[in-house]
Order: structure tokens, then C-alpha cells, then sequence
């Protein structure tokens, strides 16, 4: 099970759309593409995030996991903004986005994820892969040999800053100590969760770059 992760992990932090940007090479529509879908994919990534809130509101035995977790949805606010004002520069129609499969799968996986009968370890540790798997990939293409167009520089920056970066190690210390104290069958639902986000998220990078 560990190399599984390993693999997929890498597969979705040094999938080929995000080393296209890294090294310059990046076919702008495949860009264009990923800004569309990914601005719907947030819409629905906010009462996902809502419901685990409610649910560290409810289960968490550390106060502090709900001010970690509040910031998070309240970034998301800019960050809708953000993707309005993106898609305006690069002449993207999102009123008429046709939801792609790919998205469409993601997006019934979050709902799947808010139901009460989810415990908060399984959906924390979801959270933080989902968020991890962004900050990981962009910053990738921030390092000082990386050629990324100085157009997509800002996009990097929203995912790949330092600030992004503490941010996600924060879930993840959350996650972790949920799954320190989680039952066997917890942890079972948690890896398979933590897989099955590497997958959708490798899914939601094909679909970008055009391969699916």
C-alpha cells in the first residue's frame, strides 16, 4: 500500500501538466482548460470544506483545528475571486463551462465525503491531501531552475508560497493526530480516501493537459 501512495503521490505533485509549466512548455489551452474547470471544482470544494468544519465543531478534541480550518474557507473567497478575475485576463467563459467527467467524478467523491456518517479523521485527512497535492505541484515550479512563463507566475504563487505551504502542514498535523487515535476501520477509510484524492487529483490533471 505504501509504494501505491508513493507512486500516485508523485504522479499527482510531477504530473507532466504541471513540469509543462514548470519548464516553459505549457500549451496555454491546456491552462485555460485547467482555469475553467478548476474555478467550478472550488465552487464545490466550499461546502466540502463547510461540512468539515462542522464536523471538527463536533468530533475535534483540539479547539485550535476549527480556526485552522475557518481560515481555510475563508481564503476561498478570494480564491473564487481570484479564478473571476484570471479568467477574465485569459478570455475564459465561465458562465458556460461544461463540466468536464473528470470534475463531475471529483465533485460526487466531496459530496460522498460531507455525509454525518464521514468521520472527521477520514475527512481532515482528505482535506489536507487535496490541498497538499496544489501547494506541492505549484511550488515545484517556483524553484530557482524552473523556466515557468511569467504569465503563470501569479497562479504558482497563489499555491506554491510559503504561507500556502504552513497552511497545509497545519491539516496535516491535524490529520495526523486524528488518525493516531482513529480505530483500524478508520484508518482503513482514511487510506483509501488519501488514494482515492492522489486519483482524482492525477484524473483532474490529465483531463487539463488534454489526456482524458
Amino acid at each position: 500500500m505504501w509504494a501505491k501512495k508513493h507512486l500516485l503521490y508523485t504522479e499527482a505533485t510531477r504530473h507532466p501538466f504541471i513540469l509543462s509549466i514548470r519548464d516553459g512548455s505549457v500549451d496555454l489551452s491546456s491552462f485555460k482548460r485547467w482555469l475553467g474547470q478548476d474555478y467550478v471544482f472550488v465552487r464545490e470544494f466550499v461546502p466540502f470544506v463547510a461540512s468539515v468544519l462542522i464536523k471538527a465543531s463536533k468530533k475535534s478534541d483540539d479547539g485550535n483545528d476549527m480556526e485552522v480550518i475557518l481560515g481555510g474557507l475563508a481564503s476561498l473567497n478570494d480564491e473564487i475571486a481570484w479564478f473571476k478575475s484570471e479568467a477574465s485576463k485569459w478570455d475564459v467563459p465561465l458562465s458556460n463551462t461544461v463540466v468536464h467527467k473528470a470534475n463531475q467524478n471529483y465533485s460526487r467523491f466531496l459530496e460522498n465525503l460531507m455525509l454525518p456518517e464521514v468521520d472527521y479523521a477520514v475527512a481532515i485527512t482528505a482535506f489536507w491531501a487535496i490541498e497538499a497535492v496544489y501547494q506541492e505541484s505549484f511550488a515545484h515550479c517556483l524553484e530557482d531552475d524552473s523556466k515557468t512563463p511569467s504569465e503563470l507566475q501569479d497562479t504558482c504563487q497563489r499555491w506554491g508560497n510559503e504561507g500556502f505551504g504552513e497552511y497545509c502542514r497545519s491539516l496535516q498535523k491535524i490529520a495526523n493526530r486524528c488518525l493516531e487515535k482513529a480505530s483500524s476501520d478508520v484508518l482503513t477509510k482514511a487510506e483509501v480516501t488519501f488514494l482515492r484524492v492522489l486519483e482524482h487529483e492525477v484524473e483532474f490533471w490529465n483531463m487539463s493537459h488534454g489526456c482524458a
